[in-house]
């Protein structure tokens, strides 16, 4: 009974008693703990006995600092003369420094308050008290007491992991009753707090660069206004670091300036000591960052930038940062890029000339492929690349989550491109977003998986034109699906090439041909109503043929297969559909190519002499 469990963090004195619903994962900002057992605040152990079973008789204020681990307050409250009214009758709150806290203090510091100590130091002491009783239950996040001190104001933050500060000091050790009120040990001395956020900002010399960005954007208000905010002060250090045309177009850019400062604002006071892990918080401008610890240091979104920490306000607390943060907001496409995985692309556009669209203030969307692509692809930027690469970028600046199935995207080399929404992917044209876009001060960034390539006629258009599938041209003539391919639609095509039909018997093959129902029937089960490329395809995709059978689309080892049979390419892209090429014939379940007694034996021979007639042209050509 009445045992308390303590995290100590190894290597210091820091401690965190804590309970069961505050483990922390037994680590402190990345650092491992051990676990001990104390009694826990007005019990102490009995030899023999499990636990800790017996109560102290309890004392007053001045006594229980003693017992609590704060006799330098103790001492101090004696020498202020502020010992008799917390010996005596009342119910008050101290928040009493630890003994390290006061030890910690500047030598210059603590001169200044014991070398007069009936009115500093008893001031002092008087601003760590409340003249009523509060426990840890009444110390609500965001609240404010009134200290014995001028009733000047002590502020309150009550953390969802638990942790309680006071002026952005943690209470170590909580409800240490006494018979005139309570006392809770701290882990620093706190002082006074009469200035807002704006004061800081407005005296503090190396804040020189936020202060002019701050009166430009018409933030000066926002950090006088009463609330609880963290502002992550960027100093002229940080400016620095940017390149001044960077920092000069942000500069001259109020809304790109706005929202740079807003990302530096959270929307509630984080005090250090309150960060023990990694925790994401908002900012004024809607984003969020990554706020965690690495030992002693503070981090955002990872790297220990925080210069100078938790110096208070009437409005919350102040962070000095030796980097800024630049929102994706705030960036051009290009400055969007640099922390992205599509560099290789972004070289493209710069060696084509296309860099004014990605810089400038012109609305668009940059389909910009990952840098995977082009892995072993030697690349020439050519006048055809460069058409390529134009249709990469779309008019207007989009949101992915706003996009939906069948949608068409006009792009700056006039073509257009459609969206096609999956259950686990979307897709323009052949190319799958790869990544969440980031959307910059003008234009959005879609990281693809693929090249683009914009379609450049119908399927049927696209057959011919490709000399590797001119048996099955021929075969859709005969079978009359030519209109069907040639007007606008949704198809799927697995295309048989040539080498798909030469695999097929040449009895087989030859009465298939002669059949030109059978055919049609054959070559519906190659078609569907539905247009899915390759990156739709995650595990299988039962796809309806035109035939009626299913057809089983799956993918295995990045290799898209159509009933178990490997697809030799996919996303050959048409205005009304997609093109996967295939190296055997598909035949339907349960179906095979019958005799037909009907009609002459061998009429297929007049389809190879035009697949053959086509061919040569091709060739000619």
């Amino acid at each position: 009974p009445n045992v308390c469990a303590v995290q100590k963090l190894i290597g210091t004195n820091r401690k965190y008693f804590t309970n069961c619903k505050q483990w922390y994962q037994r680590k402190i900002c990345g650092k491992s703990t051990v676990i001990s057992y104390e009694c826990c605040p007005g019990y102490e152990k009995v030899p023999g006995e499990k636990g800790c079973p017996a109560a102290l008789p309890l004392s007053n204020i001045y006594e229980t600092l003693g017992v609590v681990g704060s006799a330098t307050t103790q001492l101090y409250s004696d020498r202020s003369n502020l010992r008799p009214e917390i010996e005596g009758p009342g119910s008050f709150t101290i928040f009493a420094p630890s003994n390290e806290a006061w030890a910690s203090l500047s030598a210059e510091t603590l001169d200044s308050l014991v070398s007069n100590v009936n009115i500093e130091l008893l001031n002092a002491l008087r601003y760590h008290m409340v003249n009523k009783r509060v426990l840890t239950d009444d110390l609500k996040h965001g609240t404010t007491l009134n200290s014995m001190y001028q009733n000047l104001p002590i502020q309150i933050h009550h953390y969802p992991n638990g942790i309680v500060t006071v002026n952005c000091a943690r209470l170590l050790k909580a409800d240490h009753h006494a018979t005139n009120g309570v006392v809770h040990v701290i882990d620093k001395v706190i002082s006074t707090t009469t200035n807002s956020i704006q004061h800081i900002v407005e005296t503090e010399e190396s804040l020189e660069t936020l202060r002019a960005a701050v009166a430009a954007s018409d933030l000066n208000s926002l950090l006088e206004s009463e609330g609880q905010y963290t502002l992550l002060a960027p100093t002229n250090e940080a400016f620095e670091k940017i390149p001044r045309e960077t920092l000069n177009r942000i500069l001259g850019d109020p809304e790109a300036l706005r929202d740079l400062l807003n990302h530096h604002i959270l929307k509630s006071a984080m005090c250090a000591e309150a960060i023990i892990a990694g925790l994401t918080m908002e900012t004024l401008e809607g984003t969020t960052l990554d706020v965690g610890c690495s030992g002693e240091e503070l981090t955002l979104n990872g790297k220990p930038i925080i210069a100078n920490k938790d110096i208070l306000a009437t409005n919350g607390v102040v962070h000095f940062v030796n980097e800024l943060l630049i929102p994706d907001s705030a960036k051009t496409l290009f400055e969007l890029a640099q922390e992205s995985e599509v560099s290789e692309s972004m070289n493209f556009f710069r060696q084509a000339g296309l860099s004014s669209h990605l810089t400038g203030s012109e609305r668009v969307t940059l389909l910009a492929p990952v840098n995977d692509v082009f892995k072993d692809k030697p690349i020439s930027v050519d006048s055809n690349m460069k058409n390529l690469l134009l249709n990469h970028i779309v008019k207007d600046q989009l949101s992915s989550k706003y996009l939906y199935h069948g949608q068409k995207l006009q792009t700056l080399g006039d073509k257009e491109l459609r969206v096609f929404v999956y259950r686990n992917n979307l897709c323009i044209e052949n190319a799958c977003i790869a990544a969440h876009d980031k959307r910059g001060r003008f234009g959005t960034l879609f990281s693809v998986d693929k090249m683009l390539t914009p379609p450049t006629g119908s399927v049927m258009d696209v057959l011919k034109a490709d000399h590797r599938f001119s048996t099955l041209v021929a075969a859709i003539q005969s079978a009359g699906l030519t209109e069907n391919l040639n007007r606008p639609g949704t198809y799927t095509v697995f295309a048989p090439t040539n080498e798909a039909f030469r695999a097929m018997p040449q009895g087989e093959l030859n009465k298939l041909m002669g059949n030109a129902k059978e055919l049609g029937n054959i070559l519906r089960f190659h078609m569907a109503d539905e247009i899915l490329v390759s990156g739709a395809v995650s595990a299988l995709v039962r796809l309806k043929s035109m035939q009626g059978d299913k057809l089983e689309v799956s993918a295995k080892n990045n290799i898209i297969h159509v009933n178990k049979e490997p697809v030799a390419e996919s996303d050959i892209m048409a205005t009304n559909g997609v093109i996967h090429a295939v190296n055997s014939v598909l035949q339907p379940q349960a179906s095979r190519p019958q005799e037909r007694g009907d009609e002459p034996a061998d009429p297929a021979l007049e389809i190879f002499k035009q697949a053959s007639a086509l061919s040569k042209v091709k060739t000619k050509n």
